[in-house]
């Protein structure tokens, strides 16, 4: 099993952990935009918060920029997570390298597209589409391992 998650073994691997790098990394930076989001907005939603902020402020959790960050960021951990999971259980079961980059390529550029619709508030289908897309990538590397794994 070694071989299967080395870098220099396996260039399967190797792109997974670049892509997965990528959008993890991704995944990391929308708590520091919320966070950012907050303070210049002056919504806090913790009263502890709110010596961040101007005298006088109150708790909010209605400021539209800061909940579509939220929501952006939610939406990644409920798709990226997953896929992370998935990605190494895809890795182990010895697909194609060129297949597997392709796949990694499409659910990578189909977050990245809707972090950018989400957040640029691009009319639909487009943020559809893309979420559409990644979770296609997700089954198709599921049913991959599910048959590999009842063979």
């Amino acid at each position: 099993m070694a071989g299967e998650l080395s870098f220099l073994d396996n260039p399967v691997f190797s792109q997974f952990a670049f892509y997965g790098s990528v959008l993890i990394g991704k995944t990391v930076l929308m708590s520091p935009l919320t966070g950012l989001f907050r303070i210049k907005n002056q919504t806090f939603s913790n009263s502890e918060d709110l010596k961040l902020g101007a005298p006088g402020i109150k708790v909010n959790f209605n400021d539209q920029t800061v909940e579509r960050i939220r929501r952006c960021h939610q939406n990644d951990i409920e798709n990226i997570v997953p896929f992370a999971v998935i990605g190494i259980l895809f890795v182990l079961s010895d697909p194609h390298p060129v297949a597997a980059r392709r796949l990694f390529q499409t659910f990578t550029a189909a977050r990245l597209i809707h972090t950018v619709a989400y957040l640029a508030q691009l009319p639909q289908p487009i943020r559809f589409l893309a979420f559409g897309v990644g979770a296609v990538v997700n089954m198709m590397m599921v049913g991959r391992v599910f048959i590999c794994g009842t063979l």
